[in-house]
């Protein structure tokens, strides 16, 4: 692989999420016409887990405190904006996601804090590193958000009936 200027590598990562975030309001805004479902909750952080694979590559390794932190803040800090818009609403016997006014200005607002804060970081550590360290917050965030989809889901969800069997 070439030598690629760190500008455009910066210039395209902004451009990345930027395009990402509005794929996620959209997203989310298709969503909340549908039910939500234990696999949807699961999805996505099961889908983003592949992204581990990255730390194959020497060049994007880092210690293991930096990503424990790296996980803890995206957990503790960036995950409660998402939290506190998470609402669900039963409708014709199924629960949806309800819409959030809010949802898309967190949503920008964590981009752009993500994005001062890459402009920090990558003053320090490389561009690889950097990318891996965002990778592990934004895993960290959405992990919780989706523990705590899952945990609210599951208390909406009436137990199913339990079936007395003879015992013969």
């Amino acid at each position: 692989m070439g030598n690629i200027n760190p500008s455009l590598l910066h210039i395209g990562s902004t451009v990345g999420a930027l395009f990402m975030a509005l794929m996620v309001i959209f997203i989310r805004l298709k969503a909340s016409d549908r039910p939500v479902t234990i696999r949807k909750i699961w999805i996505p952080p099961l889908g983003m887990s592949t992204g581990f694979a990255m730390f194959v590559v020497p060049e994007v390794r880092f210690p293991l405190w930096w990503a424990a932190a790296a996980f803890l803040i995206g957990w503790f800090i960036f995950a409660y904006p998402l939290i506190s818009t998470t609402k669900f609403e039963q409708r014709d016997g199924q629960i949806y996601a309800r819409r959030s006014k809010s949802f898309a200005f967190i949503l920008l607002g964590l981009l752009l804090v993500r994005t001062l804060l890459h402009e920090f970081i990558n003053r320090y550590i490389s561009i690889p590193q950097s990318g891996g360290l965002f990778f592990i917050l934004a895993f960290g965030m959405i992990l919780h958000w989706r523990v705590f989809m899952y945990r609210r889901y599951t208390r909406m969800v009436p137990p199913e009936p339990t079936i007395a069997h003879p015992r013969g």
